[in-house]
């Protein structure tokens, strides 16, 4: 039995799933990018943003991708170990995301919740032999703000998030927060910008750490 179970939150899109590949191949469809570029969803972003119009083809990217393209992402390594683990501990999952019900200039006007639903289905998230999280554990809200306070009245022990600007956003309520995502790593001298200060939460740079750190013995 474990009488203290934890409540831990999740972030869903680039946390819970992975699209870097997904990114790639429809931006190179799509002449946005070479068929040489190599780099992760990061990269291609900046990469984008840096084109005429680019922060408006950033958002139609990502309209397609996290709709029509959602169902070749994949989950993240680690995320099935960690997942069996809370079912078999008794800890409760929730899934709480920033997401649109459609993307920005989407002209499929693919319903985006939905498609996140099938995925998460597909995957086996609600079964009970295999990840065993209510369907009711899962909140898709409209603005950052929605996010943090749905996060709030659910009661969360833990949050994971791969964007430090959640985590670090002043109404985040006083709970555990990990980010999930590889530290920055400056060439020497390079001043990283709006450095200073390290994040007050750990940063995990895959699944495996995150677990550790969730489930670390505290004296």
């Amino acid at each position: 039995m474990h009488p203290a179970g934890k409540r831990i939150g999740i972030d869903f899109d680039n946390t819970i799933v992975g699209y870097d590949q997904v990114f790639l191949e429809t931006a190179v469809r799509e002449g946005l990018l070479g068929r040489e570029f190599v780099g992760n969803k990061q990269a291609i972003r900046d990469a984008i943003r840096l084109l005429p119009d680019g922060e408006l083809a950033w958002q139609r990217l990502q309209g397609v991708v996290y709709g029509r393209g959602m169902a070749r992402a994949v989950i993240f390594e680690g995320v099935d170990t960690f997942l069996r683990r809370c079912r078999d501990e008794g800890h409760q999952v929730f899934v709480v995301s920033h997401k649109t019900e459609f993307g920005h200039f989407d002209p499929a006007r693919v319903n985006l919740r939905a498609a996140a639903l099938d995925w998460m289905t597909r995957h086996g998230f609600f079964e009970a032999h295999g990840y065993a999280l209510s369907p009711d554990n899962v909140f898709f809200e409209s603005s950052r703000a929605d996010k943090l306070r749905r996060i709030a009245s659910i009661g969360c022990t833990h949050f994971i998030d791969d964007l430090e600007e959640v985590l670090s956003d002043p109404s985040f309520p006083p709970i555990n927060r990990i980010l999930f995502g590889a530290p920055p790593s400056p060439a020497a001298g390079e001043r990283i910008e709006g450095a200073g200060a390290t994040p007050p939460y750990p940063i995990c740079a895959t699944w495996g750490h995150i677990e550790a750190e969730v489930f670390r013995e505290r004296g």
